[in-house]
């Protein structure tokens, strides 16, 4: 899988637990974000934030919930 600069991203995220983080995120009180490299949960995360540093990994790649939902991680 690539990101929309066509880098390659590990295949190890949850499609419908991105799309559950993402209505939390608009609906509720959650702000929900994933690293795209590792996987990582990140807490208090934008819901348009792109390419923040993951706290795990290391690499910029943590966005936020719906705007994964955009970038069609969510099925």
């Amino acid at each position: 899988m690539s990101d929309l600069n066509g880098n390659h991203v590990a295949h190890v995220l949850d499609p419908q637990e991105v799309f559950e983080a993402a209505e939390a995120t608009m609906f509720g009180m959650e702000n929900l974000g994933f690293c795209i490299d590792c996987g990582a949960e990140h807490y208090g995360c934008e819901p348009d934030a792109r390419k923040y540093e993951c706290e795990e990994c290391g690499e910029h790649q943590v966005y936020g919930a719906p705007e994964l939902v955009i970038m069609g991680f969510a099925g």
